[in-house]
């Protein structure tokens, strides 16, 4: 039934933006006609991408995927994407809860509390989606996110190969998931090199081609845009007009350091929504879509990190990010709201005290007897998506 409830609010959502929606996807139609037009043309396309088109900030898994849309005509391919992209979302939505359902195995964890946790913050989660899948239409985003998504069940199944391949092909469809690696150190330490081969590999098989084939491309490394006065960066004291050279790098190590400290405390649940804070805490800008990735790391951290039945973290998300765009006028106090909530989130997954499921550091990622339980004992219903049968344990 939960599923039933989330499937029609996407298609709600779906809906009412779709008519206004498409806004950024004509960057990923015409980076996936360049891709695949390879040398013909005037030069630009094929390898050359990124040398001459530095705008385009897209991984190159996220072309190869528009390009598929291009056969149609635009406005129907276009309306194609958006719904896959929604329907994403939803998966995500059902991944999270299987996730969880794993990771809790033998934990005597209430599966209908469970699936009650993921309706509740997965009807915050949706509306954040349709804003980066439809109103946008960011592709990249939406692959980076859901390849993340199947790196988190790959890491609660030990599984270090899809791990690694995971997050390799969510940083093919957007850098920035670079600050999600830290999920490799989920695994038992004895995966972490097999991890790392293949993410390493991966990520090496569909980026090297483009700095080989053009040296010139490391241009879209250095592609700068304005510093809106609304965001985070402000409020650090950095005035620049547009974005300085260090930020970049210096998002993707904040996040690694941020996550590396979360696995350390045990916390992995919580490395996406600290890689998706340090994204917009050093942004220069503060597009709304930027929030589906932070609402990813609440839903993640609501229903594997806590126990609560209440993910309340899905809803401050929600309201506080996405609200105050609406509901507070002045620039300099939007800026302020994301900083806060940046700062408080990140706080409280790392030190506010949780109950865990054993000794920290005693095999990272892997299911571990808890030192005990408030839930209720275990309710498995095999037709229930969501919940997985004892058998599993």
């Amino acid at each position: 039934m939960h599923l039933v409830l989330l499937t029609a609010w996407t298609a709600l959502w779906f809906a009412v933006v779709e008519p206004h929606g498409g806004f950024s996807w004509h960057y990923l139609r015409t980076g996936g006609e360049l891709l695949y037009q390879g040398t013909a043309g005037d030069g630009t396309g094929g390898l050359n991408l990124y040398a001459h088109h530095p705008e385009l900030q897209m991984g190159p898994l996220s072309f190869l995927t528009a390009g598929l849309f291009n056969p149609f005509p635009e406005a129907t391919g276009q309306f194609l994407a958006a719904a896959l992209m929604s329907l994403l979302g939803l998966v995500i939505v059902v991944l999270a809860g299987r996730s969880a359902a794993h990771h809790f195995l033998g934990t005597g964890t209430n599966h209908q509390r469970l699936r009650q946790r993921v309706l509740i913050a997965g009807l915050a989660f949706i509306p954040m989606w349709i804003e980066v899948a439809v109103r946008f239409g960011h592709l990249d985003d939406v692959l980076a996110l859901f390849f993340t998504a199947l790196a988190v069940r790959a890491v609660t199944r030990g599984d270090a190969a899809l791990t690694g391949g995971f997050l390799a092909l969510a940083m093919d469809s957007k850098p920035t998931a670079l600050a999600f690696v830290p999920l490799l150190l989920a695994l038992p330490r004895e995966k972490w090199l097999r991890a790392g081969l293949w993410c390493a590999g991966l990520v090496a098989v569909a980026w090297l081609p483009f700095f080989v084939g053009d040296p010139q491309s490391f241009a879209a490394a250095k592609f700068a845009i304005p510093n809106h006065p609304a965001s985070a960066l402000r409020w650090l004291g950095v005035g620049d007009p547009e974005t300085p050279g260090w930020d970049r790098p210096a998002q993707a190590a904040l996040g690694l350091a941020l996550g590396s400290i979360a696995v350390w405390r045990g916390r992995w649940a919580a490395v996406v929504l600290l890689g998706a804070n340090a994204r917009i805490v050093l942004d220069p800008s503060v597009y709304t879509y930027y929030t589906a990735s932070v609402l990813l790391g609440t839903l993640l951290w609501d229903v594997i990190g806590q126990r609560r039945l209440v993910p309340w973290w899905s809803w401050l998300a929600l309201l506080i990010l996405y609200g105050s765009v609406f509901a507070v006028p002045d620039d300099a106090a939007r800026g302020l709201i994301r900083l806060a909530f940046v700062a408080v989130s990140t706080a409280y997954v790392l030190l506010w005290p949780v109950r865990e499921r054993g000794a920290r550091g005693r095999g990272r990622g892997r299911r571990r007897p808890p030192a005990r339980t408030d839930e209720g004992p275990a309710a498995w219903n095999g037709a229930t998506p969501g919940a997985e049968p004892p058998a599993a344990r």
